[in-house]
């Protein structure tokens, strides 16, 4: 009976914690994958690049986007995103101590019609 009563309430927990961890897998991505259009592109040094604030709005959202995950950041800044794999650039913001952040991006992958990029927390 004891037993019975100990799985019944074990597997639900597990399942909470297992769906948790994926959620948090998920939602702690520093990975983006943004299209180049005439909308959305830039120019730096004569090459297709990601404006800054498109870089920054998406950073800023994916920082912290679990009180479990990341440190909270607001007013993040960044320059445009030249679309070559290996580009670094250093996103500047503040921590939610007002403490001053940077956030190094670097260029992963990129093509004609997006680049792939990812911050560092």
């Amino acid at each position: 009976m004891q037993r019975r009563h100990l799985v019944s309430i074990g597997v639900p927990v597990a399942v909470v914690l297992v769906g948790g961890g994926v959620l948090t897998y998920v939602m702690s991505g520093t990975e983006s994958t943004t299209g180049l259009d005439g909308g959305t592109t830039a120019t730096v040094d004569g090459q297709k690049a990601l404006p800054g604030g498109i870089v920054a709005g998406r950073t800023e959202s994916k920082y912290h986007p679990l009180p479990w995950i990341g440190t909270e950041v607001k007013g993040v800044e960044c320059p445009d995103l030249k679309a070559v794999a290996g580009t670094k650039v250093t996103c500047t913001g503040k921590g939610d101590d007002g403490e001053a952040l940077s956030i190094p991006v670097t260029v992963v992958k990129a093509t004609g019609s997006s680049v792939t990029w990812k911050f560092e927390r």
